[in-house]
């Protein structure tokens, strides 16, 4: 596997400086966060190390020539909006938006693209599966045409009051991939899978690797800490970062040693990007530079 991270923490850093870091850390890829120029709207999010709607064969190719004389790779454009919002203005936009990362990464020769399917939270599932099967088949069918595959990640994006109720993304578990991929069968379709979201929703995360083998495109190294106190006193339907808190690979309740063993099982051999989240390593750049050493090294028991 090739072991990166997600570029998004480093997000006071340019392009250069980022590449730089992954290279001086010893990584071999980054998942290149590619949000709209702006204000963002959530953590992590709002972060731009490409420029997609400013990105020229000029400029990809000099990106291009960068990351090579570095020997670090981009693993995916990264863009995490919901593109089925309920303000039909922010859907639109998002949509837009993604098509252009669609495009910057054909125009990269990356060919991949790591994001949500989103959801409109004010809906249930079966109305957010309609509204999938009216939005998505054209996104799909945009990027098949320029040989671009579509990653989707299994976040529920539901963590406090501001994504309740319901979350901001569809596909959380593997029954309503299933449904997903019935509705969209385009073998560029397929997963970005992270095992952390699995831990707090109580689900398997080792038995869907196996069945999605085939729709696994990217995966991510972030881990959950569940808090057993506090879940004995708000429960499963309490908003989730009550009862657990993302952690660093190996500082969770991950088994990281049965995940990378059914990867090698499945003949996973491509990306690997450490999403670090862990409130616990913010607040300086030192802490930040850290977290990446800390999980790299971690990481680097299971993953050659």
């Amino acid at each position: 596997m090739k072991l990166g991270f997600v570029s998004a923490i480093l997000d006071q850093m340019s392009f250069e400086e980022m590449i730089d870091t992954a290279a001086g850390l010893g990584f071999s890829c980054v998942e290149v966060a590619c949000w709209p120029r702006g204000k963002a709207e959530r953590r992590y999010a709002g972060v731009s190390h490409i420029d997609v709607g400013a990105l020229t064969d000029k400029e990809a190719a000099r990106i291009l020539d960068y990351c090579k004389v570095r020997r670090v790779e981009i693993s995916s454009l990264a863009y995490y909006p919901n593109t089925m919002d309920g303000d039909p203005e922010k859907r639109a936009a998002n949509i837009a938006h993604l098509k252009q990362v669609i495009a910057a990464s054909h125009r990269l020769g990356v060919n991949l693209v790591t994001t949500f399917v989103g959801r409109d939270q004010t809906k249930t599932v079966e109305e957010n599966l309609e509204l999938f099967r009216e939005i998505w088949p054209p996104i799909v069918q945009e990027a098949e045409g320029l040989g671009v595959r579509i990653a989707i990640e299994n976040c529920p994006m539901l963590f406090g009051l501001d994504q309740w109720p319901g979350g901001q993304n569809l596909a959380s578990t593997p029954a309503i991939w299933r449904k997903l991929f019935q509705i969209v069968s385009s073998p560029n379709f397929g997963l970005n899978y992270d095992p952390s979201h699995f831990v707090w929703q109580m689900m398997d995360y080792i038995t869907p690797l196996y069945e999605f083998k085939d729709r696994i495109f990217h995966v991510h190294f972030k881990d959950i800490k569940l808090l057993p106190d506090r879940l004995r006193e708000v429960g499963t339907m309490a908003y989730p970062l009550e009862y657990m808190v993302p952690k660093l690979p190996g500082l969770g309740d991950v088994n990281w040693g049965k995940y990378v063993s059914a990867l090698t099982d499945i003949g996973y051999n491509d990306y690997a990007c450490i999403e670090i989240e862990d409130k616990a390593f913010e607040g300086s750049r030192e802490r930040i530079l850290n977290s990446l050493k800390i999980s790299k090294r971690y990481i680097e028991q299971f993953v050659i």
